[in-house]
């Protein structure tokens, strides 16, 4: 590795929302003592998904935008390898940085090691042991790639070492968490509840959730969607859906799932980072199948239920914050009573994520 004197050419390679917030944690230290190439995959494109978020994360514009999006996933990440693969003949970069668990994260780690460049992996060692899952045959094999593993938390250090994978890993503590505790004061600043609950369909201090549906294991399986959405439906309180474009044109396209969109049910455009960030905030509920809304919900001392049959963040659950129900109806039903009946979770809940400085520790282990 260069010497700490040295300043680093570092390839950065994002291209989903949960990246960008990721990426704006490091991106912010790493610029002040090394210089960052930040290529955009374009994997997340239009202004909803990818440059509002730009814009309020205060990311610097990519140096690099690939737009690549579109396709299935072998095809996609062929498309990402051969377009990060001359990128990194162009740029010469020190290090690669990946983050996550998409198909811009794997591009971005094979390209790197197979031209013999230090691969930086954020967010290593996360496990759901669902093989089905494209997210984590991309974690596995990204980990198994790196030089550097990044792990948010003791847990995930102890899954990379039953896997054989101890050199090079380190717990830094979760960037979200950093992203969360300086973000939640600007939203809360700039995003006023009452006018979020109104441009929503609130009314005035109705109680409300908030949930997310995109991956593919709901979205692709009608049976499975179905399911979920009478789930949300049978709530007490509303729900704040913000669809992924997928998602709703899968619902939009079948008349038995539109049915299914109760009058509690909010179906409400994709929204900006702090809008989303103070609609959590504010809520008593989220239901999701997301990685990273699972753990804003718990920073930000909301109750989850996980539509999911697994999550790769078990430490949410160890700590009584966050359940899975599956596409279980009843199970959805039940938890979430449960968890509304339960109320907020005490402070400081979050302690094994960190104290908010991994983005700090990330940049010192880079130099």
């Amino acid at each position: 590795m260069t010497s700490s004197s040295q300043r680093l050419r570092v390839l950065t390679v994002v291209g989903a929302r949960p990246q960008f917030v990721k990426c704006a944690v490091v991106s912010r230290v790493l610029r002040q003592r090394h210089d960052e190439i930040l290529v955009h995959t374009g994997q997340h494109y239009d202004d909803a998904m990818s440059a509002r978020f730009f814009r309020q994360l205060e990311i610097p514009a990519p140096d690099k935008n690939l737009e690549i999006h579109g396709g299935n996933h072998g095809d996609m990440t062929g498309r990402m390898l051969i377009a990060l693969e001359a990128a990194m003949l162009e740029v010469k970069p020190d290090v690669v940085l990946v983050y996550g668990d998409t198909n811009s994260t794997l591009a971005g780690g094979l390209a790197a090691s197979k031209l013999g460049i230090t691969v930086a992996h954020v967010e290593a060692g996360l496990r759901s042991f669902n093989r089905r899952m494209p997210e984590e045959l991309n974690r596995v094999v990204t980990d198994h790639l790196s030089d550097l593993l990044f792990a948010p938390t003791a847990h995930a250090v102890e899954l990379l070492k039953a896997e054989g994978v101890t050199k090079g890993v380190h717990n830094v503590g979760d960037v979200m968490l950093d992203s969360v505790l300086l973000a939640q004061k600007k939203a809360r600043d700039l995003v006023p509840l009452d006018g979020l609950r109104t441009s929503l369909g609130l009314r005035a201090a109705e109680p409300y959730a908030v949930s997310t549906l995109h991956r593919a294991e709901n979205t692709d399986d009608t049976t499975r969607l179905s399911r979920l959405l009478r789930g949300l439906a049978s709530l007490p309180i509303a729900v704040v859906l913000p669809l992924h474009p997928r998602t709703r044109k899968i619902i939009d396209g079948d008349p038995t799932l539109a049915a299914l969109m109760a009058p509690t049910i909010r179906a409400v455009e994709p929204l900006g980072y702090l809008e989303m960030l103070r609609l959590v905030d504010g809520a008593d509920l989220v239901l999701t199948d997301s990685g990273g809304l699972q753990k804003e919900a718990f920073f930000l001392g909301v109750r989850c239920v996980t539509l999911r049959d697994e999550t790769e963040w078990v430490e949410t659950v160890r700590a009584g914050a966050n359940a899975l129900s599956g596409a279980d109806t009843a199970k959805i039903t039940e938890l979430a009573a449960a968890a509304l009946a339960k109320g907020r979770l005490p402070a400081g809940a979050a302690t094994e994520f960190g104290d908010g400085a991994a983005g700090e520790r990330i940049v010192e282990l880079l130099s």
